[in-house]
């Protein structure tokens, strides 16, 4: 079971890195309410690209923040100084015990025991 981070959602709408899309299908895949904010609320996306980011988050369950993971991030926050965004995508997959796929391992790697997946080849 895992959380897919923004930047693979990103990554997924170029040709190059089309392979992402195939993780959108597994039955555990989840995104945070935050990774559709972040994603949706970039004011350059074309048309096209919101589009189909759009179907992604109509198509992948989504997992809003609630009151356990908001004190979660609270205590990620403090204790790694991450930034608000991340502090509660960490604190969604620690509350629902999911590992995150990301291409920025940095941004987590010191939030253990959350496991981090690269899946960009």
């Amino acid at each position: 079971m895992f959380l897919i981070d923004s930047n693979i959602i990103i990554y997924s709408y170029s040709n190059q890195y089309e392979y992402l899309r195939s993780l959108f299908f597994k039955e555990s895949v989840f995104v945070s309410e935050i990774t559709r904010v972040e994603v949706l609320g970039y004011h350059k996306l074309t048309n096209e690209e919101e589009s189909y980011f759009q179907d992604i988050f109509n198509f992948i369950p989504i997992i809003s923040p609630s009151p356990k993971i908001f004190d979660t991030s609270i205590s990620i926050r403090k204790a790694y100084n991450l930034k608000l965004a991340d502090s509660i995508i960490a604190a969604t997959a620690l509350v629902h015990n999911l590992s995150i796929y990301t291409r920025n391992i940095s941004d987590f790697e010191k939030t253990a025991p959350i496991s981090c997946v690269n899946p960009i080849i």
